[in-house]
Order: C-alpha cells, then structure tokens, then sequence
C-alpha cells in the first residue's frame, strides 16, 4: 500500500490521527474549565500510567482545549536536574502572553513578577547570561515572588497571574509533564499552591502527567494532596477504541481491515497506544492491498517489532549501566515468562534471589533505576517496569 498515505504516527507524544478511547477524559476537562472559568471550585488534574499509554497526547490534547476556551496556557516537563523555577517561569511568560489583559500595566506588573521568581534562582550578583527574561521588557518587581523560598514565591506568583486571568473571566492552566521528577521542594511547593489558590478560588490549575508512582510523589510531599487532585488513571485502550484507531485513519484513506486482522492487531499490541501506531504503520508499509488481512499482520509483525526493540524499548535499555541491566534483567526473569502483568511487578527480594545477593547490596542500582524512569515502585517492597512489556524484551536480548 502507498507509503505516502500511511496515516499511522508511532512518535513520542506525537498526536495519533484518531484519538481514540479518550473521550471520557476530554469531556470531563471541558466542564472543569467551565466551571474553573465561572469561579467555582474544581481540583488541579493528575494523570498517570506507564510509558507508551498516551500521558503527553492527552496532556496536549486537554491543553489544547483550555486554548479554544481562551485560556492562558504553558507547559513544562519536569527533569531531576532542573529547578522548577526557570521551566515555570518560561510557561507562565507564555500564559500570560495568551491572556491578552487589556490593560498594558497589569500585564507588566506580573511579568515582573515572573522575572524576579526567575532571577531569584540566579542570585543577585548572577552575570547576565545566568539571567533568564527572553522577551519579558518589563522591569523587575522586588519584593514578589522574590523571597528564595519556592513554596512563598509560587503561592505569591500564581495568585498575581490568577488574578489576572480573574480580571479578563479567563483562567490560567500549567500543565507539566514528567512530573515525577520535580523535586521535593518543588514538589511541596506546588503542593502548597495549589491548595492556597483553591482556597482562594483564583482560577488557576494544574494538569500534570506522571508514572504510576506520582501519586504517592506528592502524598509523600503534602498529606493533603490526596484530596487536592483529581487522579485519573490512563490505561491500554480497551478493544473497541483499539479497533477504532486503527480502522478510523485507514477509513481516511480508503483502506480497512478485516475481522480476522483486527483481532490479530489488538493480540499484538495489547491496547497500548503507542504499539497499535508501530504496528500500524508496519502492517501499512507491507500490506499489498485493502482489506488489510491476519495474514498481513503476521508479515509485518517482525519489521514492527523490530522498530520497538530499537526506538521504544532498546533506547531505554542504553540508558541503563550493565549493573543496572544486570538487575533489570534479573527482574525479567523474577517475573517469569507466564502471566498477564505487563510491568512484571515483583518483589525486591526475588530479584535479590535470582541474582544470589542481598537485597541491600542492590539498593544502588534499584536507586538509579528509579531515577532514571526504567522502574517504579507501586508498593513499598515491589517494583516493576514503567515500560509495558519491558521483560519480554529483556528475555531476548541476553
């Protein structure tokens, strides 16, 4: 079938050409910016799940929502190494940018702000490269968001821009991916914001999206977070939107699949998001003619698995020092080849048994692992793959 009109995007955040099984998620959006908009209360947003169900599609997407209802709007992806300060400094530059306030003043008033938050981080005596203020030709406001305490300044920084956005009947949405890896301070401060803005009825929130373990991310970080957030956890897409974004594009181009292919489909990719796109344009690529038959997807399956095991699953793997492949791959056979869990769930000490060490000995490498997003803990004593079939592929390559 003709490259040219292969529909099918298997990218990193890349938007697939039907959003499919996520509806439920975008109509509940719409009402909180209704509702955040006409000043009634409504909590910050927190998506999780693993790698590869679609987090940052539908973070872009619920952002691009809050744009058509005339939103201010920035977004950020949290990193270890980074303070929260620059990142949010540069999204909010741009919320407040979309805002459009009437009144030149008011806007220059709380970009100020903005750069003093920012500027904070680089010290008074900071040379001027160490500055951050692209764009921003207002003069700094001392004496806001300028305390070097992160939660102060944030509560300080969002309730200025709330009332702005409060000003023009708008409101403002931050919407930070990756949020995992914030730091704790930062972490406790957006915590603390959140609340005070809630409290206050500014309309200003967050959607972040994470791994399963954000939740308990900010629980560590603020007892009240429980309660601060509506958590939505994203999952595999069940078998009917699967169908539906794999025969939607190809409707678009005149192609469709048979039964027997679609039931082929859904048992290679599992629902996931990002594999049904690999597959996708795998099976386009090879597939001689409409309808696309089970046939066809035997074909293909090897050259899409192929793709996986280099862009999805052996980038990750790089990633990672032969002690921490090492104990990914002892985790992979803790797991075993049976079972319906995807991420391999186990537990630290069966990990240590098949390695024949004690369990403390391995803490540094379960630590970096941790770090760097390869792994999370969803109870204390258990770990498991943040990648969905991350053991499968761990089995083959040694």
């Amino acid at each position: 079938m003709d490259p040219i009109r292969n529909p099918y995007a298997p990218g990193a955040g890349q938007r697939p050409p039907e959003l499919a099984g996520r509806g439920e998620q975008l109509a509940a959006f719409d009402v909180v910016l209704e509702r955040v908009s006409r000043g009634r209360p409504e909590r910050s947003l927190v998506l999780t799940g693993l790698r590869g169900v679609g987090k940052t599609v539908l973070l872009n997407a619920l952002r691009g929502a809050a744009v058509r209802k005339g939103w201010g709007t920035g977004k950020l992806e949290a990193r270890p190494d980074q303070s929260l300060r620059r990142p949010l400094a540069s999204a909010l530059h741009q919320a407040v940018r979309e805002l459009g306030h009437p009144e030149p003043d008011e806007t220059a008033q709380v970009l100020g702000v903005v750069r003093a938050f920012v500027e904070r981080d680089a010290g008074a005596d900071a040379k001027l490269r160490d500055k951050w203020s692209p764009g921003i030709d207002a003069p700094v406001v001392r004496g806001r968001g300028d305390s070097g305490d992160i939660e102060i300044d944030l509560v300080e920084l969002l309730s200025d821009i709330g009332g702005l956005a409060a000003d023009v009947g708008k409101g403002v949405g931050i919407f930070v991916d990756e949020m995992q890896d914030l730091g704790a301070d930062d972490v406790s401060a957006l915590c603390a914001a959140c609340h005070e803005l809630s409290q206050s009825g500014l309309p200003v929130i967050v959607v972040g999206a994470g791994l399963p373990h954000l939740p308990a991310v900010l629980s560590a970080s603020k007892s009240y977070s429980e309660r601060l957030f509506s958590y939505q956890r994203i999952d595999r897409l069940a078998r009917d939107a699967a169908d539906r974004a794999l025969s939607a594009p190809a409707a678009e181009e005149d192609a469709e699949y048979d039964p027997a292919a679609l039931d082929a489909m859904y048992d290679a990719t599992g629902g996931y998001p990002y594999f049904i796109q690999a597959y996708g344009k795998a099976v386009w690529d090879l597939a001689p003619r409409t309808p696309i038959t089970a046939a066809d997807i035997s074909v293909a399956a090897p050259e899409a698995e192929r793709e996986l095991a280099v862009g999805f699953f052996g980038s990750r793997y790089e990633r990672a020092t032969p002690g921490e492949r090492e104990y990914l791959r002892a985790m992979a056979d803790a797991a075993g080849e049976g079972g319906d869990d995807p991420v391999g769930a186990v537990a630290t000490a069966e990990v240590a048994a098949v390695l024949g060490k004690k369990p403390q000995s391995l803490s540094p490498a379960r630590d970096a692992l941790l770090k760097k997003g390869l792994i999370y803990s969803g109870e204390r004593g258990r770990i498991a793959f943040t990648v969905p079939h991350f053991g499968r592929y761990l089995r083959t390559v040694g």
